[in-house]
């Protein structure tokens, strides 16, 4: 496994692997580090799939709003490399923020649409330095395919758009949410939950269940409203939950929707603090 601080270096090494090989699906996973088995997940997925295997480790500025504390984000590069080796990646690319803003930004990408609702709402900003962050990366290292957890099923929503609106000649893969024996959705950030948050957290993926369930009994006809008034209620069993948002909206276009039976899928996205922790978690359901 190559560790890689450089630019110019990661290109070098990619262009010779290309040129001994020929025909190289270059597989790629981009992180902010702090890696758990999701991001474990993600990295096997490119294995079977690929002939090299590329991570990118860079907590990028661009994505924090001025209220997130960038610092404060956890980070763990020992415990990184290991998940890295464990499951068989070629290259580790871990750049500076010199590295990859030498200079102030004046380019920025931003999606519009799919960036509107969700975490667009609550976090302004953060989406165009998702964009902004992935377009670069994906310059960089100009892999075949591209591998991302549904966790931030809005996130992938905004980068396909992106891809496709700009003709990337990138394919990306969705991959399931990986979670904890007792449903808890894996996160960097559930290292910041004291016990009793982390056992209120339980309340969104219980809410998930109930909420497929709810679609079950009701698919006949099913009203958007009705079922995130059931999701409320259900997350409102937890003292301590702080809802930010409950949606129900169509999928990938996360459009808005009355009647859900008129839209192939759709979303069921949550967004709850415990004490000082926001966490997320989603299900999609497809007819």
């Amino acid at each position: 496994m190559q560790i890689i601080h450089h630019i110019k270096d990661l290109r070098q090494v990619i262009k010779e692997a290309r040129n001994a090989r020929g025909e190289l699906r270059v597989g790629f996973v981009p992180t902010m580090g702090y890696l758990h088995q999701g991001h474990a997940s993600l990295l096997e997925a490119a294995r079977k799939q690929c002939d090299l295997v590329i991570l990118s480790i860079f907590v990028n500025p661009l994505q924090f709003g001025p209220n997130e504390d960038l610092s404060r984000y956890p980070r763990d590069e020992e415990r990184d490399l290991a998940v890295a080796k464990a499951t068989g990646t070629d290259i580790v690319f871990f750049p500076t923020v010199q590295e990859m803003y030498p200079n102030p930004t004046k380019t920025i990408v931003s999606v519009s649409g799919v960036t509107e609702r969700l975490c667009g709402t609550s976090r302004p900003g953060h989406f165009d330095g998702v964009a902004t962050v992935v377009t670069k990366l994906f310059n960089i290292v100009q892999p075949d395919f591209a591998f991302f957890g549904m966790k931030d099923a809005q996130q992938i929503a905004v980068i396909q758009q992106m891809v496709d609106d700009l003709n990337n000649p990138v394919e990306i893969v969705p991959c399931k949410i990986v979670r904890e024996e007792d449903g808890l959705a894996l996160s960097s950030r559930n290292v910041y939950l004291q016990p009793e948050e982390r056992e209120q957290a339980l309340v969104l993926s219980s809410a998930l269940k109930m909420a497929e369930k709810f679609v079950q009994e009701h698919e006949g006809s099913l009203q958007a409203a009705e079922l995130q008034e059931a999701v409320k209620r259900h997350i409102a069993q937890s003292s301590i939950a702080e809802i930010d948002y409950a949606d129900i909206l169509a999928y990938p276009s996360l459009e808005q929707v009355t009647d859900l039976r008129s839209v192939p899928a759709f979303i069921i996205a949550l967004a709850v603090k415990f004490g000082k922790t926001r966490l997320i978690d989603n299900t999609i359901i497809r007819w």
